[in-house]
């Protein structure tokens, strides 16, 4: 076997010796020292971002098993810093009496989840893209379950484990299928053998079925607002940017690699996606009460934007898709971050509990605001730019009625968004939540996330330096 192979492997390498240092950490060390876990495990991600922050060349490993490129790279950094964010924000919750004894289990696990997107990300083949999306989904299970002691949390593992069971099988046979009509799995050779036939159609719609349960489009959207409610508030987090953000890269990836001979009737079938996504995340967000059902619904609507970039395919879709992802990261983040601490301090979980926040927790009230200014779309916040810049790559490929159906969306968005607000800044609570002071790594990435969006939009070399790197795939 030639290890020179391994070399190429720079990111999956470096996160696999994190997850090694934190196991060995969590199995050998001393109960007074287990109490450094957490600045251990931050610092460790830190050096990790820091050694791959810069994208390089192109390079392949395993006769192309594997491919790595510039775009690749970056999409895996912007993930490595939003998992980053949530085990700051995990902080509180991993100190409790139920989870402090676990602690180790959740770095180990959601780590194992991050690995199985670099494969995704950098797959050159079916077999790896395969082993990937299981990497990512048993161990995301276990995360979704992680608060064993309530009743909640474990029927909403078993929720998602049933639905990402059916999802990934019906997946590999749409890629079985593939296999059948072109004899190869490689990303690389199989347009040669794509004709458009049924059967190739059938695996195509298979397939999509698989991706279409990690980015929670409509209709395989059904177990997002039981899991995201469920889940504890940190997982929900994690689960609503990180493992959609890598989804919606590796769809774009394999759409434009394998099925570009397709690109009509596989075109044809994400419009409607994309319509019926918004359209049903947006009109369900409306009638929630719970805070998470409520960001549950709209995580769905978002998949639908981010999926305008898939649709057009142009170097601009592609920098509009990473760029989206990277500012829908920072705002879900800090919405969740607020929930969470939320939540841990008071208990409280619906919207109407957040009446009257403001007049106790102003600085957590001014976050929320940030954050959902620019889910909606709000000048001059970065979440106005990267929907403009989605919305003009689908544009420029002439589908002008799909975007002004999501302009209209995006007015229906606004008003949901608002209704927190207004329950913030407006409405009178006669027993608001209490207040209190959040730890040091909470207010640390609360702040990086409200920077991130408010900075983002007006410092255009992040989108220029995304640019620079074309369509990547």
């Amino acid at each position: 076997m030639d290890y020179s192979n391994f070399i190429n492997l720079k990111e999956e390498l470096s996160l696999i010796a994190v997850v090694l240092i934190l196991l060995l950490y969590d199995i050998f060390g001393s109960k007074r020292s287990l109490k450094y876990f957490q600045p251990a495990a931050c610092l460790l991600m830190v050096a990790h971002i820091v050694v791959n922050i810069m994208p390089e060349t192109a390079a392949s490993a395993f006769g192309g098993m594997y491919v790595d490129t510039a775009m690749g790279g970056i999409v895996k950094t912007i993930l490595s810093i939003g998992t980053l964010l949530v085990f700051m924000q995990a902080n509180n919750w991993l100190k409790s009496e139920q989870t402090i004894i676990r602690r180790g289990e959740f770095y180990i696990l959601t780590l194992s989840t991050l690995l199985g997107m670099y494969f995704m990300i950098s797959a050159g083949h079916f077999l790896l893209f395969f082993i990937g999306l299981e990497t990512v989904s048993i161990p995301m299970a276990c995360m979704v379950a992680f608060d064993k002691y309530k009743h909640i949390s474990a029927e909403a593992g078993a929720k998602y484990i049933l639905s990402a069971v059916f999802a990934s099988a019906l997946a590999l046979f749409g890629i079985s299928l593939i296999y059948g009509t072109a004899g190869t799995m490689y990303f690389a050779d199989i347009p040669a053998h794509i004709t458009g036939s049924p059967l190739q159609l059938t695996a195509f719609i298979f397939f999509l079925v698989g991706l279409g349960f990690k980015l929670s489009l409509v209709p395989f959207h059904q177990w997002t607002p039981d899991v995201y409610e469920g889940a504890p508030t940190s997982v929900t987090a994690y689960l609503s940017v990180i493992s959609k953000g890598s989804a919606a890269f590796v769809l774009m990836t394999i759409l434009y690699k394998v099925f570009t001979p397709m690109l009509a009737q596989w075109q044809a079938v994400l419009y409607g996606l994309i319509i019926a996504t918004i359209t049903v995340g947006n009109l369900f967000a409306l009638r929630q009460t719970n805070i998470k059902r409520f960001f549950a619904y709209s995580s769905i609507s978002q998949a639908g934007y981010i999926m305008l970039g898939v649709i057009g395919g142009t170097a601009a879709g592609m920098t509009g898709l990473v760029y989206y992802v990277l500012v829908y990261m920072l705002s879900n983040l800090a919405a969740f971050g607020v929930i969470s601490i939320v939540e841990h301090r008071s208990g409280k979980t619906t919207i109407e509990d957040y009446n009257g926040l403001y007049a106790t927790n102003p600085r957590l009230s001014f976050v929320m605001m940030i954050a959902l200014f620019s889910l909606a779309g709000i000048p001059p916040f970065a979440g106005f730019f990267s929907k403009f810049f989605i919305f003009a790559a689908a544009a420029e490929q002439g589908f002008y009625i799909l975007v002004f159906i999501a302009l209209l969306n995006t007015i229906i968005s606004l008003y949901y968004y608002l209704r927190v607000i207004c329950a913030m800044f407006i409405n009178k609570n006669d027993a608001p939540v209490a207040a209190f002071r959040s730890d040091n790594y909470t207010r640390l990435s609360l702040l990086a996330c409200s920077a991130g969006v408010m900075l983002l939009g007006i410092l255009s070399i992040v989108y220029t330096k995304i640019n620079l790197f074309g369509f990547g795939i």
